[in-house]
């Protein structure tokens, strides 16, 4: 079964290939879909639509703890997570690639842990993306000359609405991008001792900024991030070596009371 996995929207599709759909049943409930066993570029992958195929769940209703069980569940130790956001700061530009090193939770109903008791476990999320993959693709996207950002704050919000002005200025005092499905994706990887790390790509200004774009820009600019992710897919997945040579597979030690 794959090692890696991939965790995003259909514009995967244009270097996945995929040969197996699975259904998984979760002790959480049934993930978002099927999980599609494929190839990208001749590296076996794991794919889940986060948002369902056809993107029919809202980001407060992704069953996150299912679909992370049901990637570990088949084996998946790392996973790359590609999400869409929006930006809070004038220099991370609409069209940029971002690969995040930070986050803030401003999430409110969720479910975070997989550790609702009788075991009880306080995960460390200091450092909370793959230091081996957040290289990798940093290194990837630089090769291939697309305007990015190695370092970032991403502050995930409940949804399904947008933020108010006044929550977007405050946002951009300690934040650089703003989405919605980040949280709790990648803590509950890390309680699983899963590798994580998102690729982020930016398609507009968030409301802070008094730049208005139409629902024309967004979807043009939606559309060109696709074609970006797909090749940092391409052309970063056969970089990723088989072992694991980071702190993530280990990180339930000492975190068990």
């Amino acid at each position: 079964m794959p090692k890696l996995g991939v965790i995003g929207g259909s514009g995967v599709y244009g270097v996945f290939e995929p040969k197996k759909s699975v259904k998984v049943h979760t002790p959480y409930g049934l993930p978002s879909g099927n999980v599609e066993i494929g190839e990208i570029n001749g590296v076996e992958v794991a794919f889940l639509p986060r948002h369902g195929k056809g993107h029919f769940i809202p980001p407060h209703k992704v069953n996150y703890r299912a679909n992370i069980y049901a990637l570990h569940s088949l084996g998946v130790e790392r996973v790359i997570g590609i999400s869409a956001v929006g930006s809070l700061k004038e220099e991370y530009k609409p069209g940029d690639t971002v690969i995040p090193d930070q986050y803030i939770d401003f999430t409110k109903k969720r479910e975070y842990t997989f550790y609702d008791g009788p075991k009880v476990v306080h995960i460390s999320m200091a450092d909370p993306f793959c230091p081996e993959l957040r290289k990798i693709f940093i290194d990837v996207v630089s090769s291939l000359g697309y305007s990015y950002h190695s370092e970032g704050t991403y502050v995930c919000i409940e949804g399904p609405r947008f933020s108010t002005r006044a929550e977007s200025r405050m946002f951009r005092q300690f934040a650089d991008i703003i989405g919605m499905t980040l949280v709790p994706e990648v803590q509950l990887a890390r309680e699983l001792e899963m590798c994580y790390v998102t690729i982020a790509t930016i398609t507009d200004y968030d409301v802070w900024a008094e730049k208005p774009v139409t629902t024309e820009e967004v979807l043009r600019v939606m559309k060109e991030n696709e074609e970006k992710v797909r090749k940092i897919l391409q052309k970063g997945m056969p970089k990723i070596p088989v072992e694991r040579n980071c702190p993530c597979k280990d990180s339930l030690k000492g975190a068990e009371i």
